[in-house]
């Protein structure tokens, strides 16, 4: 009963039911509706039957005469069927026919009449041939009675008993249909309901495992590719996404507390050190300014992360607007192009003017600070040589990409999707300043622009391409 009450409450439940309730009120109106038409067909054609052999005898008697009109209608009171014909004199007594008696108000009222009578066997002859056939059949006859041209009577009419046994079995067959319409309909509403609630328990299973922490489950696609396989296709790929969330939170933390840890603790040590008997003024002004260079450090580090967060979540409305993408590569270019002659560096532009975006131009600006910060850094060849950084914005289908290239060591191809990680950082000694949110920032404002951030070979060095939707 609990389990009855429980699958009664699911709306699958409920909405096969009243499937079925419409159905069979549906079926049933047709199935009565076809039997009511075959009962009345049934009636039109005995109706039709009786006013035909009407007119034939009328048409017998005013063309032929009493005697053929007698001769034919003795010959069908004989035939064996449903049929009832009664002839009698101006007076209503019997003459011919296979039913003996006849109602008198039958006789005086011509038009439509029914009643019970007594039929006669036509094939046992009466013993005077004077005296009317012996009844040996009774029934319910629907006749009609006319008054012929010479003022004798004539009933024809047809036996409904036998219609009645073919309404009968037309109402059987009715009753056998709704029988078998409402357990078909049981059996296929069970069937389809079991199919849903099937495939929606094994979404709810693998919901249930996922919440008690196995995160690698995933809900079962069949290869009918029917709505349900959308709908598991749409949540195995949010799982996908929250899973691979999860391992980004759970790498930052790891980074954060790794990377934080270091600077922190000299923070320490240098206060430490400065509020020690015996340190002098240079000493604890050195400290400080130790400590104010490793809180700026920390406070970068914290505004990458916040810039970060900021541009996954998505820009808030009006934070997008027309932006002259050419103008803020050529000014942020133009912005380290004397940083990059401190080092040594070379810096060449080939931007092409009037690319206008929808974007954010904070967020743009600070990508293009990222990658030209990095390529200032590591765009020095191995061994002797000049320093290069070509900075490059143009058009391609409908595309704009902006380009950094150096030609420095460049990145290995199996580390050129780690960098974008965050706090990921390829040297090992960790000794160059850096948080290692560089490229995850630039990854994060390409992807918050639609488009696409990759690394490639510049044979030697990094390309760094921005690759984003043309407005």
């Amino acid at each position: 009963m609990n389990r009855f009450l429980q699958l009664w409450r699911t709306s699958t439940v409920r909405l096969t039911a009243t499937f079925i309730l419409i159905f069979s009120l549906f079926a049933i109106l047709l199935l009565a509706f076809i039997t009511w038409q075959s009962s009345v067909l049934i009636q039109r054609q005995q109706a039709d039957d009786i006013d035909r052999e009407v007119r034939v005898f009328q048409r017998i008697d005013a063309n032929q005469g009493v005697r053929a009109l007698a001769f034919a209608l003795e010959r069908i009171s004989r035939a064996p069927g449903p049929g009832v014909y009664y002839l009698g004199d101006a007076s209503g007594q019997y003459l011919l026919g296979n039913v003996t008696d006849i109602p008198a108000n039958v006789l005086i009222e011509p038009g439509i009449h029914s009643f019970d009578y007594e039929r006669a066997n036509p094939f046992i002859d009466p013993p005077d041939e004077n005296a009317p056939p012996r009844p040996e059949k009774s029934g319910f006859a629907v006749v009609r009675s006319v008054e012929l041209s010479n003022g004798m009577r004539l009933v024809v009419g047809r036996d409904v008993v036998e219609r009645r046994g073919f309404s009968a079995i037309i109402v059987q067959s009715f009753l056998f249909g709704v029988l078998g319409i409402i357990l078909f309909s049981i059996i296929a509403g069970g069937v389809t309901a079991r199919r849903v609630l099937k495939r929606i328990d094994t979404i709810r299973d693998t919901s249930t495992k996922i919440m008690s922490g196995n995160l690698s489950e995933r809900v079962p696609v069949t290869r009918r590719n029917d709505e349900f396989d959308g709908l598991a296709t749409n949540l195995n790929a949010m799982l996908d996404r929250i899973e691979q969330l999860l391992q980004g939170l759970k790498q930052v933390t790891d980074n954060v507390a790794h990377d934080l840890k270091t600077p922190l603790t000299r923070l320490r040590n240098q206060a430490e050190s400065a509020l020690r008997d015996g340190a002098d003024d240079e000493a604890r002004r050195q400290a400080l300014e130790t400590t104010i260079a490793e809180s700026d450090r920390l406070i970068q580090t914290f505004n990458a992360l916040l810039m970060i967060a900021r541009a996954e979540a998505g820009a808030p409305s009006g934070a997008l607007s027309d932006v002259d993408v050419s103008a803020v590569v050529a000014d942020v270019a133009e912005l380290y192009g004397p940083v990059a002659e401190d080092e040594g560096i070379e810096v060449e532009t080939a931007i092409v003017e009037g690319v206008h975006l929808h974007a954010n131009r904070e967020l743009i600006g600070q990508a293009m600070v990222n990658l030209l910060e990095n390529a200032v850094k590591y765009a020095k060849p191995e061994g002797e040589g000049q320093g290069r950084i070509t900075v490059g914005l143009r058009q391609h289908d409908g595309r704009v990409l902006i380009e950094v290239a150096d030609n420095g060591p460049g990145i290995a191809e199996e580390d050129r999707k780690r960098v974008l990680e965050r706090f990921v950082r390829l040297e090992k000694s960790r000794s160059e300043p850096g948080s290692g949110l560089g490229l995850s920032l630039v990854d994060a404002v390409t992807r918050l622009h639609g488009g696409t951030f990759r690394i490639e070979d510049n044979a030697p060095g990094v390309r760094a391409v921005i690759d984003l939707p043309g407005a």
